[in-house]
């Protein structure tokens, strides 16, 4: 029932930031629990972040805690990943999606997009 673009990545430096935007249109989006994955070069697609809502409750990989931030803003139906600190190995590409299960951080449905990349030099 939501449909979701991602915006916002580009190249930066080690150590520098970003910040990546999916802004979500439908029904009922402030039902849904909103998620970030992303998928590395070589790799399979891993989650990332999540946000409760409602409740506004955060979760993270660890690979990115105290790193990354997630945060929506509802009267742009939009959600955000501040991603801070940077590392060549979050190079990849980032996709948003809804709803997520919260216990086992996979999406509800398997409709990914074209995600946003997110390349990071050393």
């Amino acid at each position: 029932q939501v449909q979701l673009v991602e915006s916002g990545g580009g190249l930066v430096q080690a150590g520098g930031s970003l910040r990546l935007s999916c802004a979500a249109s439908g029904r009922a989006f402030s039902s849904y629990n909103m998620g970030w994955f992303r998928r590395a070069p070589g790799k399979e697609r891993e989650f990332v972040a999540a946000l409760r809502w409602p409740g506004s409750i955060p979760y993270y990989a660890a690979s990115v805690k105290g790193r990354f931030t997630i945060s929506r803003d509802n009267a742009k139906n939009t959600v955000y990943l501040q991603m801070n600190s940077l590392k060549p190995e979050d190079t990849a590409v980032y996709y948003c999606n809804a709803p997520i299960n919260l216990g086992t951080m996979t999406p509800l449905n398997n409709n990914w997009g074209q995600g946003t990349q997110v390349t990071v030099s050393s």
